[in-house]
């Protein structure tokens, strides 16, 4: 491929080198030092920055900008600063510098770079800036080239995987999409203030603004697009890839290690070492990939984009034919199909096109037209239309571009309501006719429109930052940012109602021990917040940890919601532990609260809940101290197997669960029993005094948190010794509240309890002679007032249960006898009259008399009855029939009986088959006898007919001692 010799007359020198070596600085002062030059830049930011750096220096007068949309040509202008297409080659330079040279090899721009290594010429000196992978092909295209080899200022590290709430300060996370830019600076706006946004796709002037943002402190973040990676300069100290791959127009594809190296060497500026990594769910990278950038290793250029310059304009088939000329040389490639050429062989198919160019002239004003850029990155149809509309006007008589057509265009870009996506999107419409009106032979008083258009696109950059700001930049937050880099001019204080306050910044409230951030903002500005007060919220929680640990028990309380409150302020709450009576304590504590404070917290509460359990439970508490023997107790075995079961089911269980174990026990230990407060009833085991409706909350509280119920069902109401239910909870919740459930009634245990004795006696007989001799003593009067009024909570649980335990031994030593008290361990213990213990000749007489009696006699229910559980006649019957009672008439005449096994509901069958008739027994062979026991000596033991529905009959048919 013959070159033109006079292009090699001037010095020809290729600066390589890794980022942050000063190539395009180098540059540039070369440009100064002769009278004219130009330099071509890969992104026209870069070339803003670069135009506003040489005005600085000679002038606005002396210094033109020419990029794709915007063009400040002086008069007078000596130093031209440009975007690579953009370069004004037809014009000679004394200096004439190309930087990122590198970029031969994309697919898409790589045949401009190309072209320019190969024609652009100074007349005194040449220069290309860019990475050495090039050193071959430039060694290859210019054998004449020196080289000039420059080292990094600064080190360059790889720091790893970090999330983005633990980035540092002064870090670009870059990523390749719109939408994962805009995600993640939301993201950190919540997490860290704020972040500033810097895209290709936006305008100068807003992206000035968004980097003047960062330069100046206000936000410590950047979110950028590859943008960066192309010598712009700020002052970055770390660079996290949110993404590794991106979309080159055609694919999504992943980065190479150059295009990575390219933007990681963005961190640290100058002197200053920089750091890379990734972030966002990016895996690691690869050793060698860390290696290759940080030692600045990379495999040699192997192929360059090229495409032919010479065009020939005679037909559309003739200038689309020149463009697909391949390359002559080894190594070349063509482009892979620009957007211009993709546009022309789109248009050349048109009919009404073809029409037209039908000349050199007009195929080459199709081309003109076909190379204007896709500033709105629409779908590709969308903008070959725009360009046929444009190529189709220029045909008037005029050559021109109608101003009113222009203008209808423009007037509509001007709003500047609408979110950010909007307004990117009507400033790259903007751009499209601010390129238009850059080509003067296209519109008439071309300065006018471009003077529209400029007004128009910075009014639109002005509102698209402030959009920026408002949606990505929280001011509040990122002032106290600021004042964060000198902490010890910030002052927290927290005042009596625990708000927390840091410069007069409400940042959060400190509820007992607990700091609860304000997330009335967002979660990052309370992050920020809480690390300036830190300090004063660890003191203050430290005191309060200490006069909690100091406090006495009548500071502490248990609310309904197993709450510990201090004070008035929550500081634990319980939660399942390892026994029902022992619930773990869990702190409700800021991690602000450790070591030896949280420990004496911890220690103190736990003592107060297990002296709460003691006091409140004591009998309970008592009876769980002897299942473990924890006080050495010499309680038979036996006895302390019932007390393990019933202290881990809150001191109540059904009868029938205990019934192997009751039939073991003898007299002593039925005592041992009643003496830590345990009575045997004739359906349930339990507790009597722990009906009292303070130990009875406590208990259901306790049965909640171990069953790690979400909602705690309240205490049943005080008092009330039967009500009907509504609520759906577990049996075991009700029998843990002092209730048997019969379908939804329930009735309190210690009134069931006195209702069986009642109901034996009634069915024996018994009822009306064991109540008529005798007058009611001062207790049993107390009862019977507890009967009268079951429903009204003025009925305290504790006065039913005293007064049912004073009666329970009259009841007893009515219903059983003698022999049945030694089998069953019904013994004289269980009863709380001394009336029981009497054992007086006409006592006996009297008990004999009664087994005379015949045994399951209908009965009619008493008014006793009736008000001992509080029920109606309907809700009696049921109790009634699940006690193992059947019911025969109505109304008045209704009557009860004791029903055979089989009949019974909701009642085990605790004997064996065939012993529900007391007729299928055979007398013993020594007859029976109701003859007293002779003083002085053994009676002799005469059997008769059982009561096949007693306890010594089912225990006889088991041959059970």
């Amino acid at each position: 491929m013959p070159l033109d010799p006079t292009l090699h007359r001037s010095k020809v020198t290729a600066v390589l080198g890794p980022t942050n070596t000063g190539k395009t600085h180098l540059a540039v002062e070369r440009m100064m030092g002769h009278s004219d030059g130009v330099i071509g830049l890969p992104l026209r930011l870069l070339a803003r920055e670069i135009y506003d750096r040489v005005v600085s220096v000679k002038g606005a007068a002396n210094v033109a900008l020419v990029t794709g949309e915007e063009k400040i040509v002086p008069p007078q202008a000596a130093y031209f600063v440009c975007t690579v297409e953009a370069m004004p080659l037809d014009r000679g330079f004394q200096f004439v510098a190309v930087d990122e040279i590198q970029l031969m090899g994309d697919p898409e721009r790589g045949h401009t770079f190309t072209d320019r290594i190969l024609y652009a010429r100074g007349k005194q000196e040449t220069m290309f800036m860019g990475s050495d992978t090039v050193r071959g092909w430039i060694q290859k295209l210019i054998p004449d080239a020196s080289f000039v080899t420059r080292e990094r200022f600064s080190r360059l590290t790889y720091k790893g995987p970090k999330k983005i709430s633990r980035l540092p300060a002064r870090s670009a996370i870059v990523t390749f999409s719109t939408n994962d830019v805009y995600a993640i600076a939301e993201l950190v706006r919540r997490q860290r203030g704020g972040a500033a946004v810097v895209m290709g796709s936006l305008s100068p002037r807003t992206r000035n603004a968004q980097v003047e943002l960062y330069q100046s402190g206000d936000v410590d973040y950047l979110v950028a697009t590859d943008a960066i990676g192309m010598g712009l300069n700020m002052d970055i100290d770390h660079v996290a890839f949110a993404s590794t791959y991106k979309f080159d127009g055609v694919m999504s594809r992943s980065l190479n290690v150059n295009e990575m190296a390219q933007i990681a060497g963005r961190a640290g500026r100058h002197m200053n070492d920089g750091s890379f990594g990734v972030t966002a769910n990016v895996q690691p990278l690869d050793e060698d990939i860390i290696e290759q950038i940080e030692d600045h290793r990379f495999e040699p250029l192997k192929h360059i984009r090229w495409r032919n310059r010479s065009l020939d304009f005679q037909t559309t088939r003739d200038l689309i034919r020149s463009l697909e000329m391949p390359p002559k040389r080894k190594g070349m490639i063509s482009p892979r199909e620009p957007d211009d050429y993709r546009t022309l062989k789109t248009l050349a198919k048109d009919s009404d096109i073809q029409e037209i160019s039908r000349n050199p002239h007009k195929v080459r004003q199709l081309w003109q037209v076909c190379q204007i850029p896709d500033f709105r990155k629409t779908m590709h149809d969308v903008h070959v239309r725009l360009l046929k509309d444009v190529f189709t006007r220029l045909q008037n008589p005029s050559g021109k571009l109608s101003p009113d057509w222009i203008n209808s265009h423009l007037k509509r870009l001007k709003k500047t309501d609408g979110d950010i996506d909007t307004l990117a999107t009507r400033i790259a419409h903007t751009r499209t006719w601010t390129y238009i009106s850059h080509v003067q032979d296209w519109v008439d008083d071309y300065k006018h429109w471009q003077d529209v258009a400029r007004r128009i696109e910075d009014t639109l950059s002005d509102a698209l930052h402030e959009r920026l700001t408002q949606r990505f930049v929280d001011r509040r937050t990122s002032a106290l940012v600021r004042k964060l880099k000198d902490s010890s001019q910030l002052e927290a204080e927290i005042n009596e109602a625990g708000d927390v306050h840091v410069e007069g910044h409400f940042i959060g409230t400190l509820d007992g021990l607990r700091f609860s951030a304000d997330m009335s903002a967002n979660s990052a500005e309370a992050r920020t917040l809480r690390n300036v007060g830190n300090k004063a919220v660890v003191q203050a929680i430290t005191n309060r940890a200490g006069e909690l640990a100091a406090s006495t028990d009548e500071d502490f309380s248990l609310n309904e919601a197993a709450e510990i409150i201090w004070r008035d302020m929550k500081v634990a709450r319980l939660a399942k532990g390892d026994s029902p009576l022992r619930p773990k304590v869990l702190l409700l504590a800021s991690e602000q609260l450790n070591g030896a404070p949280q420990e004496a917290v911890q220690k103190r509460l736990n003592d107060w809940i297990a002296e709460q359990i003691k006091t409140r439970l004591g009998q309970l508490s008592k009876l769980s101290e002897i299942s473990s023997n924890q006080n050495k107790s010499t309680m038979d075995p036996a006895v302390r197997g019932i007390a393990f079961q019933l202290s881990e089911n809150m001191g109540v269980l059904p009868r029938y669960v205990l019934n192997d174990q009751i039939r073991l026990l003898d007299k002593k230990h039925f005592g041992q029993l009643k003496f830590v407060g345990v009575r045997v009833g004739y359906e349930h085991v339990f507790m009597p005094l722990q009906l009292k409706p303070d130990p009875t909350s406590l208990r259901c509280l306790l049965w909640a948190i171990n069953e790690e119920r979400r909602e705690i069902p309240p205490a049943p109401p005080a008092g009330r010794v039967s009500f009907e239910v509504t609520e759906r909870l577990p049996r075991s919740y009700w029998l843990t509240a002092g209730y048997a459930m019969f379908d939804n009634l329930a009735v309190r245990l210690d009134m069931l309890d006195r209702l069986a004795g009642m109901l034996r006696r009634a069915s024996r007989g018994l009822l009306e002679e064991t109540e008529k001799p005798t007058a009611p003593t001062k207790d049993e009067v107390k009862a019977e007032e507890t009967v009268e009024a079951p429903q009204t909570e003025e009925t305290p649980a504790e006065e039913a249960v005293t007064a049912e335990t004073e009666t329970v031994a009259a009841e007893a030593a009515t219903e059983v006898p003698v022999e049945e008290v030694t089998e069953t361990g019904s013994t004289e213990e269980q009863t709380a009259e001394p009336k029981a213990e009497e054992k007086s000749e006409e006592n006996n007489a009297s008990q004999v008399k009664g087994k005379d009696k015949p045994r399951n006699q209908p009965f009619k229910p008493t008014h006793e009855m009736l008000s001992l559980v509080g029920t109606t006649r309907e809700q009696f019957t049921l109790i009634l029939k699940y006690l193992g009672y059947e019911a025969k008439g109505e109304g008045e005449e209704i009557t009860y009986r004791r029903a055979p096994f089989k009949k019974r509901g909701g009642k085990p069958n605790q004997g064996k088959k065939g012993s529900g008739k007391s007729g299928n027994r055979k007398p013993n062979a020594k007859g029976h006898s109701n003859a007293p026991r002779k003083a002085g000596g053994k009676p002799k033991q005469e059997r008769k007919e059982i009561d096949p529905d007693s306890p010594f009959a089912v225990l006889q048919s088991l041959k059970t001692k």
